[in-house]
């Protein structure tokens, strides 16, 4: 396999969603942990890891976001209706056009990642020559996450929904964590044939992976070491853990 030379990073945050189980009005990516919304977090990791583009896809109270987010030097795409994952990738084609490198897919709504754990996704993603690498995560109990589905030499050959796995995908216990690494190239090409003939009627990012290996393209995944990272922010109760888990790292760097 050859380790392709790219020439440099941006990364699209997913940050549309409205939040329901919030229980607020507020845009759900707003939300506070440990004194700054959520979505400052994510935006400080792009930074972090010098992206060199960061789009931001907004849907539900996209100039309130915009306010608060200003001064950061964000691109904003705007995704009027909710139609899945791999629609609100597309929203960010406009901004990307042109670009030569990885696009680092990361949501509004994960304050939690490290650099240093994005790194070694990176690292993972460029060493293998995938096209597409998923971040992933082993559980005891997988739940209701999306199941990567390898075959024997550990090429990611499907991500299947919860809700849609048969009884063997179902014990698999390797999990989507919904953080991805692309080449742009690739990506918005493959996105654009992503059709959403299921069962919500969306159309999903994880189906990128099939698309990729119809086309014989190499893909792959990185378990990360610690699955507390990769913590979506749904609910009141996730917020309050989310932000103990943030207090108790910076006590450990204090």
């Amino acid at each position: 396999m050859t380790n392709r030379k790219r020439e440099g990073l941006a990364v699209v945050i997913l940050a549309a969603g409205k939040g329901t189980r919030m229980k607020s009005d507020l845009a759900k990516v707003l939300h506070p942990v440990c004194g700054k919304p959520m979505l400052c977090h994510v935006v400080a990791l792009a930074r972090n890891l010098g992206s060199e583009k960061t789009v931001v896809v907004t849907g539900h109270q996209a100039d309130l976001i915009k306010e608060v987010m200003k001064g950061r030097n964000l691109i904003y795409a705007f995704q009027e209706k909710q139609l899945g994952t791999a629609h609100a990738v597309l929203q960010a084609d406009d901004a990307l056009r042109g670009f030569n490198g990885d696009v680092l897919i990361l949501c509004g709504d994960v304050p939690l990642l490290r650099p240093a754990t994005i790194e070694g996704l990176l690292n993972r993603h460029r060493s293998s020559g995938a096209v597409i690498t998923v971040m992933t995560a082993l559980l005891d109990d997988p739940g209701s996450y999306g199941r990567v589905v390898k075959n024997e030499e550990g090429d990611v050959l499907k991500i299947v929904e919860a809700r849609d796995a048969n009884t063997q995908e179902k014990a698999i216990k390797e999990i989507n964590t919904g953080i991805y690494c692309a080449e742009n190239a690739f990506l918005f090409e493959a996105v654009r044939k992503i059709d959403n003939k299921n069962a919500q009627g969306e159309y999903y990012l994880t189906d990128i992976f099939e698309i990729a290996r119809m086309e014989h393209r190499q893909t792959a995944s990185f378990i990360i070491d610690n699955p507390t990272e990769a913590m979506g922010i749904n609910t009141p109760d996730d917020l309050k853990t989310a932000e103990r888990i943030m207090r108790a790292r910076s006590l450990k760097m204090g």
